[in-house]
């Protein structure tokens, strides 16, 4: 991957992930983002269901370091069966 960016860091970065609606996967996004940002505070996620409560979206706004940071959340995130999407 190239190591080129548009972003300044550090910079605050919304990170929105989808996946079918359940009482934990908020839990799990936010676990999964812990690993690479210890210091999430609870005020910086939010959640929305869709119009069939079926999926759940989370947008978790963190302090991005860099762009390796990124890319392994993003990694992270997309590797676990229960995430559908990150953007």
């Amino acid at each position: 991957m190239s190591d080129e960016t548009l972003l300044e860091f550090p910079c605050q970065f919304p990170i929105k992930v989808m996946g079918k609606s359940n009482l934990e996967f908020d839990l799990l996004v936010i676990e999964i983002v812990r690993r690479h940002v210890p210091d999430l505070h609870e005020q910086a996620v939010t959640t929305r269901a869709s119009k069939g409560a079926n999926y759940l979206a989370v947008t978790v706004t963190i302090k991005a370091t860099s762009k390796a940071q990124l890319d392994a959340i993003y990694q992270d995130l997309t590797n676990h069966p229960q995430v559908l999407m990150a953007l």
